[in-house]
C-alpha cells in the first residue's frame, strides 16, 4: 500500500513522552540500578517481546490479505513500537555515565545519589533521593538531578537553609539529613 494513505509519519520519534531531556552539554547520569534496570528491559524487548512479534506478524502475513488482517496491522504497530523504545533505550545507554553514589558513604553533603530529608518553609518535612533522569519517580520520593529542588540542595549539607525559587516565591528548604547507600 502506498504510504501515501497510510496514517503515519516517517519521522524518527525517539523522544519518549514525559521523560525530560539531558540538558545540553551534560552528561546522563545515572546509579548502577537505574542502568541495569534499563539494560534489563532492553535484553527483554531483544530477545523476548520482539521475536514473539515477529511469529504473530509472519503468521499473520501468511493468512493472505494484510489490509484487513487486524493481526498483521496490530503487529507492525507493535513492532515499530519496540523498535522505537529499542532505539531510545540504547541511545540512553549511550550517552549513560554511571555514578556510585556510596562512594559518597558518611559524608553529609548533598550529591547524586543522596537521600536527603528536608523541612520547607511550610513546615513539611520531606524526603527525597536525587537519582538520573531516566530513574525518576515523584511519587516514590525519586526525583531527577535536573529538577529544581535537587539543584538548590546540591553541594548542601546538614543544617545548612537553601533558597528554592519556584514561581510562586522563594521558599526556604532546612536539611535535616543526609544518607547514602551501603557499598555493595
Amino acid at each position: 500500500m502506498n504510504k501515501a494513505f497510510v496514517k503515519e509519519s516517517d519521522g524518527d520519534e525517539d523522544d519518549e513522552v514525559g521523560l525530560p531531556p539531558i540538558p545540553p552539554g551534560a552528561k546522563n547520569y545515572i546509579t548502577p540500578q537505574g542502568y541495569q534496570r534499563i539494560r534489563e528491559e532492553l535484553l527483554q524487548l531483544i530477545d523476548t517481546e520482539r521475536p514473539e512479534v515477529v511469529k504473530i506478524v509472519h503468521w499473520a502475513a501468511s493468512n493472505g490479505d494484510r489490509s484487513e488482517n487486524g493481526d498483521y496491522i496490530y503487529g507492525k504497530r507493535r513492532l515499530r513500537e519496540i523498535d522505537r523504545r529499542i532505539r531510545f533505550l540504547t541511545k540512553r545507554l549511550d550517552l549513560a555515565e554511571v555514578v556510585d553514589p556510596s562512594v559518597h558513604q558518611g559524608s553529609d553533603q548533598v550529591f547524586f545519589g543522596a537521600t536527603v530529608t528536608y523541612l520547607n518553609g511550610a513546615g513539611i518535612e520531606q524526603t527525597i533521593t536525587i537519582v538520573g533522569i531516566d530513574e525518576l519517580d515523584p511519587l516514590k520520593g525519586k526525583i531527577s538531578w535536573v529538577s529544581p529542588v535537587a539543584r538548590a540542595l546540591t553541594k548542601s549539607r546538614e543544617g545548612d537553609v537553601v533558597t528554592l525559587t519556584t514561581p510562586a516565591g522563594d521558599d526556604a528548604l532546612e536539611i535535616l539529613n543526609v544518607t547514602y547507600p551501603s557499598p555493595p
